[in-house]
């Protein structure tokens, strides 16, 4: 059932509220609203959150942001220490997609201050800091798309639990009824990317949850289905920009 929490800032002009929360390891929290555009951040541990029509991993260092009315839900990896701005009115900063966004060091302490307390004659100056790291924050590619198409959907969503799966298109297009070629226009229409960028993308994502939980790079690179870790390094820098030993931290 979805939740909506109302008690966020609604007004013409920018308006801000914070939450500080703590949640154990496998912490499921269920689908809601807010009325009010959010950032979430966790300070330590990765949260995946399900959201219209993807699935984000959002590790420390990162926020989600979401927009008002946006219905989402969070499944903790580890024990989450959470930082949440509400953030209510118009600016040219606020976006209009639920995205992965870095966080800076600057961007992170304002988050904090809201969520743990400040002096009133502050608000202002905090605002128009939040609003300036927010619109040059960069967006990270830490989505995996959950498909319209009922069988593109299938293996998005067998790929995320079992990101080694090796199977190959003409494997899956035969499994599902389809010829190799329709099922390759299929995901390209629906994701965005081919196959094997898919399938790429679902294994690193694995893998950000795997070394969040102190896992070696060796062992997670075999277990979310690389040859080898230097392919791993190789698919994870593609993608990230960095290097799985240096994401984190």
């Amino acid at each position: 059932m979805t939740k909506t929490i109302d008690k966020m800032p609604i007004s013409s002009t920018i308006s801000v509220a914070g939450l500080a929360s703590t949640y154990v390891a496998a912490t499921h929290i269920e689908r809601h609203t807010h009325s009010a555009y959010q950032i979430v951040h966790s300070i330590s541990g990765v949260m995946r959150v399900g959201a219209r029509d993807a699935t984000w991993i959002v590790p420390p260092g990162r926020g989600l942001w979401v927009p008002a009315n946006i219905e989402h839900e969070i499944w903790c990896i580890n024990p989450i220490e959470m930082r949440t701005v509400y953030i209510g009115g118009s600016h040219p900063a606020i976006r209009q997609n639920v995205q992965v966004i870095g966080v800076s060091p600057l961007m992170r302490e304002v988050m904090v201050r809201f969520a743990e307390g400040f002096e009133e004659w502050q608000t202002p100056h905090l605002t128009a800091l939040l609003l300036a790291e927010l619109a040059a924050m960069k967006v990270e590619p830490l989505r995996l798309p959950s498909p319209q198409d009922p069988r593109v959907a299938q293996i998005c969503w067998h790929l995320s639990d079992n990101p080694s799966d090796d199977r190959s298109l003409p494997e899956w297009a035969k499994s599902l009824g389809l010829s190799p070629r329709s099922l390759m226009r299929r995901i390209r229409s629906e994701t965005g990317m081919s196959f094997r960028e898919l399938r790429r993308q679902a294994r690193v994502m694995a893998a950000i949850e795997q070394l969040s939980l102190g896992q070696s790079v060796t062992r997670v690179a075999m277990d979310v289905g690389f040859d080898s870790p230097s392919a791993f390094t190789y698919a994870f820098r593609s993608i990230i920009g960095t290097t799985p030993r240096h994401y984190l931290t």
